[in-house]
């Protein structure tokens, strides 16, 4: 119909067409590969995931998705990369939490505003985290944790992956929530970390199920509590830190997301919002992700903003008190 009146009238149909162009164009989204810039390395569970959700989301939506990994430099490399990139749904990116949450409050200056320069699409997904002792540990509760630290003010140790991360301000806030010091010693690597804990140098720290999976296989560190709101089915023996005499209403979790430039247009961003949280909430990504730890947690783009608006105000205070800035 549109082609007959453009060979009689070409001028009376050029406005039809304009119109007609952005809902077709959204329709068909996306017409060639997408491409997602990630903060992590191959081969990290975040990116197995992602991987996993590419694949899905090119069979689902009929083009590749591409996974460029871009590690390193606090995931500024990547997220600069991302923001540059033409806002038309092509290139998105995938960041932790911290990046797009506590990363304003301890830089001075971002390379980035995960506000202005970028649109949540969803989270991927949300990682559970264990306070993790030694096997042979004399702590059998978070109670008995605490107990020891009120004792001996900054005295009892713990470790986390490295400043700023979410096993430290985990614990900050842990601490705070109690009324108690403790000393905090992070590390380079979470192999050396555990190890640090499956042999008593500190008493405990947070990790997830993969990162402290190694050492609990090998039976040298046990998962004494876990920090969500209520038990996991694949964890029912481990209690929640409340639980196990820890403060009430203590929960302590990470996310990763896909993001978009500012400027992608909000069909664009609802359309890959559908896709994904398909994806992610199918039965085998399900199955998959237990052995991870991980929990599927997509949400609406409005949600999501929402999330990093909370979670923002959440950390603010605990890292005012610390007085943590990295710049």
């Amino acid at each position: 119909m549109i082609a007959a009146i453009k060979r009689f009238c070409p001028l009376l149909a050029l406005p039809l067409a304009i119109a007609a162009a952005p809902a077709g164009a959204n329709e068909e989204y996306p017409q060639r590969p997408v491409r997602i810039i990630t903060v992590f390395p191959t081969g990290a569970g975040p990116d197995t995931v992602l991987r996993l959700a590419a694949d899905r989301l090119s069979r689902s939506l009929g083009k590749q998705f591409i996974v460029e990994n871009r590690p390193g430099g606090n995931g500024f490399i990547a997220l600069t990369a991302a923001k540059s990139a033409t806002p038309d749904g092509y290139t998105l990116a995938y960041a932790s939490g911290s990046q797009l949450t506590t990363h304003t409050l301890v830089y001075s200056k971002l390379p980035y505003d995960p506000v202005k320069d970028f649109r949540p699409v969803t989270p991927l997904f949300r990682n559970s985290f264990f306070i993790v002792v030694g096997a042979n540990s004399s702590y059998k509760t978070v109670g008995d944790i605490l107990a020891a630290a009120k004792a001996a003010p900054g005295k009892l140790a713990y470790a986390s992956e490295f400043v700023g991360s979410p096993g430290h301000l985990g614990s900050l806030m842990l601490a705070a929530a109690a009324g108690v010091q403790m000393s905090h010693v992070p590390f380079r690597e979470t192999l050396q970390l555990f190890n640090a804990v499956a042999n008593n140098e500190v008493a405990w720290a947070f990790g997830s199920a993969a990162t402290a999976g190694p050492a609990l296989q090998a039976g040298r560190v046990r998962l004494m509590a876990i920090g969500t709101p209520a038990r996991l089915p694949a964890y029912p023996d481990v209690p929640t830190v409340p639980q196990s005499g820890g403060p009430a209403g203590y929960t302590l979790d990470a996310w990763t997301a896909v993001i978009a430039p500012a400027a992608v247009p909000a069909p664009v961003i609802g359309r890959l919002n559908k896709a994904i949280s398909e994806v992610m909430l199918d039965a085998d990504m399900r199955q998959r992700l237990i052995v991870f730890g991980y929990e599927p947690w997509p949400m609406s783009p409005a949600d999501t903003g929402r999330l990093i608006e909370s979670d923002t105000a959440r950390y603010a205070k605990i890292i005012r008190d610390a007085n943590l800035k990295f710049d």
